[in-house]
């Protein structure tokens, strides 16, 4: 009896380690897919539902564009989210910020709620290592359900942006995005660039953060990554380069851990070709370890890094 107990546990174990997290794919880049990948994943959005974007920093024009994300958008019933910058800019005050989201046209399509509009609140985190909470827009608590609908492309300070980012400097408020950048050293966007700490322990404290997130939605987040205009630079950027490398598709996963490690892999294992570059993509996410905050993010049980492709014909 033990030796069978004892052989059932090891097979357990062993399933347990098989295990792959399904990333649904399509190559298609299309309102209509969009909406397609998002209902691959079966999760029906309950109760209030945001809808996790970068509204994109003027002067920049990669950003996910109203017009490829409005049918998701009137799907789900979502309002558009958003939270103020730390780092200046177009978006660093709501009246500014509200400019930019006009001026982008997403308040055309739906309700936008800048976050942090009316304060803060602070959210629980498991990793306390460097940040001892996660400090998020108020407006948060208004949620039951989250797309976190990222624009997969490179970031001067992470390497890269896909939804673990979306999920962590993205849903922080601007005292919340200074936190996370410092890891945990101070709370103010004036104090932020005398305190830069380790690059490890700022994609630590991204990890821990987008866990946060994820852990105070319980669970009720669905990720999407849109890989195209794939730019060295962030869409945080006023004057980002122009991408070098061509548009692949779309992937959605309810794993952020495999969703963000799929979309490396696809631009490591890219062969290049004249006019479809991937190599200074590949340089600013080398040059930052920008691949370490998957590691990490799946070393404090956000996620797995082995997943499953389920391309969508």
């Amino acid at each position: 009896m033990k030796k069978l107990l004892t052989i059932a546990i090891a097979m357990m174990a062993a399933a347990g380690a098989m295990a792959q997290s399904k990333v649904y794919f399509t190559k298609e880049i299309t309102p209509e897919s969009l909406v397609k990948v998002y209902k691959a994943l079966g999760v029906e959005p309950t109760g209030r539902v945001a809808v996790k974007i970068s509204t994109g920093e003027p002067g920049g024009h990669n950003y996910l564009k109203p017009t490829l994300i409005r049918n998701l958008v009137d799907e789900v019933k979502g309002t558009i989210v958003e939270c103020n910058t730390a780092y200046g800019g177009r978006r660093s005050t709501s009246a500014e910020h509200r400019k930019a989201i006009h001026e982008h046209g997403f308040d055309s399509i739906a309700r936008v709620d800048i976050m942090d509009e009316e304060g803060n609140m602070n959210i629980p985190v498991k990793d306390t290592t460097h940040i001892k909470y996660d400090i998020v827009g108020s407006h948060l608590a208004n949620y039951d359900f989250m797309v976190n609908l990222a624009h997969f492309k490179g970031h001067a300070m992470g390497g890269f942006g896909g939804v673990l980012k979306n999920a962590s400097i993205g849903v922080a408020s601007a005292d919340g995005k200074a936190y996370i950048h410092t890891a945990g050293k101070v709370q103010s966007p004036k104090e932020l660039w005398q305190n830069l700490p380790a690059q490890d322990y700022f994609l630590e404290s991204m990890a821990a953060a987008a866990q946060g997130v994820h852990d105070y939605m319980k669970g009720r987040v669905v990720y999407i990554n849109v890989m195209n205009n794939m730019s060295v630079d962030c869409d945080c950027d006023s004057h980002p380069a122009d991408p070098k490398m061509k548009d692949v598709g779309i992937l959605a996963s309810t794993d952020p851990v495999a969703l963000d490690k799929a979309c490396l892999d696809i631009v490591f294992n890219h062969k290049a070709t004249p006019g479809d570059d991937n190599k200074p993509l590949i340089e600013r996410i080398n040059r930052q370890h920008g691949t370490y905050i998957v590691d990490y993010a799946e070393r404090i049980g956000l996620g797995s890094k082995k997943y499953e492709i389920v391309e969508l014909k």
